[in-house]
């Protein structure tokens, strides 16, 4: 019984260390310039009051361009800037 719960354990670690993906770090340059671009893309309803939210999309809206600038270097193109729903 014990080497049959030792090597379920032993399977576990081995899993859960295989599952384990190191994740990149961002640059703060990078996710500056992105929050910025974020900003300008998705203005909001009142000017000079984030809380009244967004004019354009959602917040899944924003998170996603936030995600692609971040994937691009911190660079976005205006073609497809914001998306208008």
């Amino acid at each position: 019984m014990r080497v049959i719960c030792g090597f379920a354990a032993a399977a576990a670690m081995i899993v859960v260390c295989n599952a384990i993906v190191p994740a990149h770090a961002i640059s703060a340059q990078a996710a500056r310039v992105c929050d910025a671009l974020v900003a300008k893309a998705f203005r909001p309803r009142q000017k000079g009051n984030p809380a009244s939210g967004s004019a354009i999309g959602n917040a899944k809206d924003q998170r996603d361009y936030f995600n692609k600038c971040l994937a691009n270097g911190g660079r976005i193109d205006d073609d497809t800037s914001s998306k208008a729903k």
